[in-house]
């Protein structure tokens, strides 16, 4: 497998990440509905998020008491567990840590479990280009009598102004060795700005991705140039061979034969 096989994206990526996490977390215990709100792709540390999760049918396929669990890796957190049936309030609690447990029982009326969630993004604990680093922005569990399944989570990828400005110059520099077709200084150096970049060396890992980019976009000019001068050189040994063919036509043509 070459370097280039390698060489995609990182939004991409964290988009297909986010995905693939979301799509596998995503189960239900019995026939119980999850209706996840709007997620964002990704969220600066410190930004604030707010997201509201719904629970559908929570006692269909359960037994009629189970605990609902949520956690989240927000800070500054702040639950709203909200049990409605048919659109009217019947219980609500709110929770400030970033786990929390509510117990649901059937008798007390409820067909729907609104959680709403608000939080800061919390700081990256570690820096990886690829794949791209993502925090929990909730996980919810039921949970009956010793019995714990999944219900639902979801990863958003996070950043800062520095790692993200360092990562736009990876995924340029990606894209400029793609367009080249390949070339192996510029490559090299992508290597080492990703390695900085995982390092938490942004300004470094900026500045070579800037350096490798260049030698790819010349690598592939150069390239461009090449190829010009060759498509010259052989459409000037077309026209010679033509007109050496035309000449010698001709000269033929002049020369008197035998019977003359």
């Amino acid at each position: 497998m070459t370097k280039m096989s390698w060489i995609r994206s990182s939004k991409s990526a964290a988009l297909v990440a986010l995905l693939a996490l979301s799509l596998a977390a995503v189960g239900t215990a019995g026939a119980i509905s999850v209706s996840p709100g709007e997620v964002p792709n990704e969220t600066q540390v410190g930004e604030t998020v707010t997201t509201t999760v719904t629970v559908d049918d929570p006692f269909v396929d359960m037994n009629d008491q189970w605990t609902l669990q949520g956690s989240t890796e927000l800070t500054n957190v702040s639950w709203t567990v909200t049990v409605l049936q048919q659109g009217e309030e019947v219980d609500q609690a709110s929770y400030g840590e970033q786990s929390f447990e509510q117990a649901l029982n059937a008798s007390n009326g409820g067909d729907t479990v609104e959680i709403e969630l608000t939080g800061d993004t919390p700081a990256v604990e570690n820096y990886t280009y690829e794949p791209a680093e993502t925090y929990t922005l909730y996980e919810f569990q039921t949970v009956q009598g010793s019995s714990t399944s999944d219900l639902n989570a979801t990863a958003v990828h996070h950043y800062t102004n520095a790692s993200q400005n360092a990562r736009l110059a990876i995924d340029d520099a990606a894209a400029a060795i793609n367009e080249s077709g390949g070339d192996s200084g510029a490559e090299n150096d992508l290597d080492q700005a990703i390695s900085a970049y995982n390092s938490g060396n942004f300004g470094n890992a900026e500045s070579i991705a800037a350096d490798a980019q260049n030698q790819a976009e010349q690598a592939q000019q150069s390239a461009q140039r090449n190829q010009t001068i060759l498509m010259g050189v052989g459409a000037l040994v077309v026209v010679l061979v033509i007109g050496g063919g035309i000449y010698y036509w001709r000269a033929n043509q002049n020369e008197p034969t035998k019977l003359q």
